[in-house]
């Protein structure tokens, strides 16, 4: 097994004045190349906490986060840019696209920051579309597409660059239920083609399109289950 995180003894505090606020206590956690992993929890578990980590958009107080071999939790924040940029794709409950831009302008995006030809930048950014079948939308503009359409043209822009992570937050949090279960499915398909996918959630539902759930609550790892796992010992 290749580990693309490995957590060391991550601690967040929050320093408030003379107060402090103690969000992560020591998590400890591997999460190995090709996993699906749902990370839950109740309001103040400390899982978004724990997600703004995991891509880079925070760094602990204390304990070491390597991703795919590499220290990030001391790197200064230009480094980390670099990196959110190469290693990790984001999905976000929002979508956050560029409402001017079309599908594909929208999907190239990351690929500008990483100085690559316009050409070919519209070759893979279409490429991406197609993964999640939105190939015939590529010349439309967000006001232009349903609310399943939009977070899938996020999910192809989050794949575009082929990032050793995908992090989704609550990716279906402002989607009905037939739609949710759509974007789901993409999710399964991106992970079966050999991605590594880590999603925060508070629906169980959801969560259980994951292989394994790992639970938060006050800042420590309640229980970590691997599903194959369960499945093979019922």
């Amino acid at each position: 097994m290749q580990p693309v995180i490995e957590l060391q003894q991550i601690r967040k505090t929050y320093f408030m004045g003379s107060n402090t606020l103690e969000v992560l206590k020591g998590i400890s956690l591997t999460i190995n190349k090709n996993e699906y992993v749902a990370l839950m929890g109740p309001s103040g578990s400390g899982k978004s906490t724990l997600m703004n980590i995991l891509g880079c958009l925070d760094t602990p107080t204390n304990g070491n986060y390597i991703l795919n071999g590499k220290d990030v939790s001391k790197m200064p924040d230009d480094d980390l840019a670099e990196v959110r940029n190469v290693e990790i794709g984001f999905v976000f409950q929002q979508f956050n696209l560029l409402p001017r831009l079309t599908a594909v302008e929208n999907v190239a995006l990351p690929l500008i920051y990483a100085g690559i030809s316009k050409k070919e930048r519209t070759e893979r950014a279409m490429e991406a579309l197609k993964k999640v079948a939105l190939a015939d939308r590529s010349h439309h503009k967000p006001n232009e597409m349903s609310g399943g359409q939009i977070q899938r043209v996020a999910i192809a822009r989050a794949v575009v660059n082929n990032p050793s992570l995908l992090l989704a937050d609550e990716p279906t949090g402002n989607l009905d239920t037939k739609t949710s279960i759509e974007v789901m499915e993409i999710f399964g398909q991106i992970q079966a083609a050999g991605n590594t996918v880590v999603l925060v959630t508070h629906e169980e539902d959801i969560a259980e399109y994951a292989k394994r759930i790992v639970r938060l609550r006050d800042g420590n790892i309640e229980s970590d289950n691997l599903k194959q796992l369960e499945t093979i010992m019922a």
